[in-house]
């Protein structure tokens, strides 16, 4: 910068104070609005933003502390220009520090931050009745509060600070969506390991409640979709604490959003820790026999199957987690895990053969077209098609887990899902897909499934039509596949 433009810029500096100055001695007039306006333009530009002087800063915390003292004590209905002002300087605020660290530094040091935090909370308090005029000023605060945050660590921990939880709680239950957005955008740009742990505590767990809240009823909001998979998910006592504190419905949000990132492409780095794993492995085993409700008339109320749903998720979620993800195979050594699972595969078969119910195999393909009655889209589809997934998932290159199937006669249960069941696409595959992984190396199972195909007492014509062909050679027993026309 030349040195004229720098005694120009200097000049307009001390214009512009003087100009702000002003404001602090007269009664607010539309005049004032515009000085604010003139300051907030001229600090669009970078060369400016470098330029304004400490002066100017502490002039504009001047009038925003006049402003707040006016409002909390005056009548709102005759407050339409002060809320302009304040909108107006927490613009100026914003646009100060768009990329500018000394400007954050800067209004950080003369105290911004606590005087804007206690402004938005008189302005997120006040009635109902003046919300709409209400909500640019706090749209215009809370985007100042994170642009000041962005990089910039120390800003970051004052807002947590001054604003957690109950300001926070406040603006993200606001009703404003525009407020809503921009105060998720502050709380994911300030949060991080140590505030998650805040989150955790049980006093503050209606905060982080909220945001899973939003990422059901608000999908379309990415910041807390973003909040929810970079940081709750890592953290298992937020896990464990938000889950005990959840509805069912809220739980199967939480469970949804854990499958996502699971099947993002960098699955390696989805981040999401062994302790969690387990927990919600412990999760399914407590709660499995919730789904056997819906075979009866006890599932009548949404709550149990809300109840059953959650269970159905968090088995999506396991089958997920043991299918190529080499950080979560020592599921495949968590206790009873491999029983429970086997055990819930026979409740749910004997339940379905005993009677007509909603597990009972089923020829209606009609649904898969779209053609279907609203009776055909079962909460249930694909549940036994996924208990054998997880089932042969947990069984691969695992011996002692394949004998433990052996031991609790899971093998010719297996076979005998091998039918066609528009209630459970795919679930023959995966029976074909556990019954391989059951024999891999297994001379005990192989004798098996050799002496229950010479007494014959599963369907194996059903192998057969798929495709396979239990064959004996040497002693060993192998599952080959055949040609369908030989």
């Amino acid at each position: 910068m030349t040195q004229g433009n720098m005694a120009a810029s200097t000049n307009n500096n001390l214009d512009m104070s003087a100009s702000i100055r002003g404001i602090l001695n007269e009664k607010h007039c539309p005049e004032h609005l515009q000085v604010l306006k003139t300051f907030t333009s001229a600090l669009r530009d970078e060369k400016c933003r470098d330029a304004v002087e400490e002066e100017a800063f502490s002039t504009l915390l001047k009038v925003l502390t006049r402003l707040y003292g006016e409002l909390q004590t005056g009548d709102l209905q005759s407050s339409a220009l002060q809320l302009q002002l304040t909108a107006e300087c927490f613009r100026a605020q914003r646009n100060s520090c768009v990329q500018n660290a000394r400007n954050q530094k800067l209004l950080r040091q003369l105290g911004f931050i606590d005087v804007s935090l206690k402004f938005l909370s008189v302005l997120q308090a006040m009635n109902s009745g003046s919300r709409a005029a209400v909500f640019e000023p706090l749209r215009c605060g809370i985007q100042f509060l994170g642009n000041l945050a962005v990089g910039n660590q120390l800003c970051k921990d004052d807002i947590w600070r001054l604003s957690f939880p109950d300001l926070l709680m406040e603006l993200l239950s606001a009703e404003d969506e525009k407020v809503v957005t921009y105060t998720s955008m502050v709380l994911h740009t300030c949060i991080d390991g140590a505030k998650v742990e805040d989150l955790s505590k049980p006093q503050n767990i209606k905060l982080a409640l909220k945001v899973m809240e939003l990422c059901r009823t608000q999908p379309d909001l990415d910041w807390t979709v973003l909040i929810a998979t970079q940081h709750f998910l890592k953290s298992l006592a937020l896990v464990e604490n938000m889950y005990s504190g959840m509805s069912h419905h809220e739980r199967v949000t939480l469970l949804e959003l854990l499958f996502a990132q699971l099947r993002e492409e960098d699955a390696e780095e989805c981040g999401i820790p062994p302790s969690v794993a387990r927990f919600l492995a412990t999760s399914f085993q407590k709660g499995c026999g919730a789904v056997l409700t819906l075979a009866t008339g006890s599932a009548s109320s949404d709550e149990v199957l809300q109840e059953a749903l959650t269970v159905i998720s968090l088995l999506d979620v396991l089958c997920e987690m043991t299918s190529d993800h080499k950080q979560f195979m020592f599921l495949q050594d968590h206790p009873d895990l491999l029983v429970t699972t086997v055990e819930l595969l026979g409740q749910v078969h004997a339940i379905g053969k005993a009677s007509k119910n909603i597990f009972s195999a089923a020829q209606n393909f009609s649904s898969f077209s779209g053609d279907g009655d609203p009776s055909s889209h079962s909460p249930v589809i694909s549940f036994k098609g996924h208990l054998i997934r997880l089932i042969g998932n947990l069984c691969h290159c695992n011996t002692d887990n394949q004998n433990k199937v052996r031991e609790l006669e899971g093998i010719p249960l297996i076979l005998d899902n091998c039918n066609i069941d528009s209630n459970n696409p795919f679930m023959s595959q995966w029976a074909i897909f556990a019954i391989r992984n059951l024999l891999e190396k297994n001379a005990q199972n192989q004798e098996l499934v050799a002496a229950l195909e010479r007494r014959g007492p599963a369907d194996y014509s059903a192998l057969r039509e798929l495709g396979f062909l239990v064959e004996e050679i040497d002693g060993s027993v192998l599952l080959k596949t055949v040609r369908k026309d030989s």
